[in-house]
């Protein structure tokens, strides 16, 4: 009977994970698929076999010229795409917050009828919360670095009150 329990607490135990890692990747693809990410700017095919001349000529010059101002567009190219790809960051942090609030607060309700789905939809939102954190440290602003930090710490802090502490203290009462 002992190793019945106990096969069925591996299985409850490997189900919560693999339910987690779904929801995660679902929330990841999900965002990838409805919002995908700036395409990187392409290279000007002068950039991408140039070596300057050896000779000085006023070809050459002109030439060298030409290159540079290239250069210094796709410089500029370059530098407007990281801000829009910081933005994009950003803004899936932001989703990826949300979604996994969402999930954690599902895994809230179901904790009372459903504890191995509730579980797994916790884990998941946990892993989207870390998602959402990893996220937000490319997007290049650290106010919203620090609020997503901070709505991931007390999301932290109150689910685990929530689940740990709370349950304990009504038993004991």
């Amino acid at each position: 009977m002992e190793q019945v329990k106990q096969k069925n607490r591996t299985i409850e135990i490997i189900y919560t994970l693999f339910l987690g890692i779904m929801i995660s990747v679902f929330v990841g693809l999900g965002i990838a698929a409805f919002y995908s990410e700036p395409p990187y700017p392409e290279m000007p095919s002068d950039l991408k076999v140039y070596s300057m001349p050896m000779e000085k000529s006023e070809e050459n010059s002109r030439e060298a010229e030409r290159i540079l101002n290239s250069q210094k567009e796709y410089d500029k190219t370059i530098a407007d795409y990281q801000k829009i790809l910081n933005d994009y960051n950003r803004n899936v942090s932001i989703i990826a917050l949300i979604a996994s609030v969402l999930a954690l607060s599902i895994s809230l309700v179901l904790s009372h009828k459903l504890l191995v789905l509730a579980d797994g939809v916790l884990l998941g939102g946990v892993i989207t919360l870390l998602y959402s954190v990893a996220r937000v440290f490319g997007s290049g602003d650290d106010k919203v670095r620090f609020l997503v930090v901070a709505v991931g710490l007390c999301v932290a802090l109150i689910l685990g009150y929530i689940k740990f502490i709370r349950p304990a203290s009504v038993k004991s009462t």
